[in-house]
């Protein structure tokens, strides 16, 4: 069965741009609904089983929601949607606190700018199936810096932020990370896969080098973060060459 993906955006470009970064970032079939702004979003997960979903309707797994829409704001159907089974991330052009924090005390999993890279955007997506919140360098970034900053010795920050799953205010997740694992358990198709990632090809490229479908060279890769207990292609990349493995 198709995983149901929702995407609100009023811009038909960006829209279109963020139908192809999520077809790109999953293995699975999916099956993609597009709202141009809050009235139609509503509509559509209504139909799914309402703002709390049914048991016995197939809800949205995944919902991608812009803030600034035609009749409102994003932020107004991540509240609505507190209940809803689905991991809801943001995708804007917006960076700054106002709307980062905001979005995310309303229940975002996730907050990925429009103006990243493709193959970034894909990246973080991806994390999404490892259980960590997708979330642009540029914002990572801004979340460290304010906990570091403000966050006294209780843990506790005077912003009333309540973190994204997987992260800690005493010591991010993204930093708490065990020794890697045995490189030897790589098969011989991952270490190939490495190879290419840690020379800057993507997904496709990878796809058409080995002679393999794309939601393969997806499913290696995935192995390949599991196996080398990192999250993302710079750090496998890194990892890599520091070991000798390519």
């Amino acid at each position: 069965m198709a995983v149901k993906v929702l995407i609100l955006e009023d811009n038909p470009v960006a829209r279109s741009f963020l139908c192809r970064v999520v077809r790109e970032s999953f293995s699975d079939a999916i099956a993609i609904t597009e709202a141009g702004d809050l009235e139609s979003a509503r509509r559509e997960i209504g139909l799914t089983g309402g703002p709390r979903g049914l048991p016995g309707v197939e809800s949205f797994k995944l919902i991608l929601v812009d803030l600034e829409l035609p009749d409102g704001n994003g932020m107004e159907l991540l509240a609505e949607l507190a209940q809803y089974p689905a991991t809801k991330i943001v995708t804007t052009l917006y960076s700054d606190d106002d709307h980062l924090f905001p979005a995310l005390q309303r229940g975002a999993d996730g907050y990925l700018l429009k103006e990243d890279r493709f193959e970034v955007l894909v990246e973080e997506l991806q994390k999404i199936v490892r259980g960590q919140p997708p979330l642009s360098p540029a914002i990572a970034r801004r979340l460290l810096t304010h906990f570091r900053q403000g966050v006294g010795a209780e843990g506790s920050s005077d912003s009333g932020f309540a973190p994204l799953p997987g992260f800690s205010t005493n010591r991010p997740a993204s930093l708490e990370r065990p020794a890697p694992m045995d490189h030897e358990r790589l098969t011989p198709r991952e270490n190939e896969v490495l190879t290419y990632l840690s020379k800057g090809f993507t997904i496709k490229e990878i796809a058409a080098l080995m002679g393999i479908k794309w939601f393969t060279v997806n499913d290696h890769i995935k192995s390949i973060y599991k196996k080398l207990n990192v999250s993302s292609r710079a750090e496998a990349a890194v990892l890599a060459s520091k070991q000798g493995l390519v």
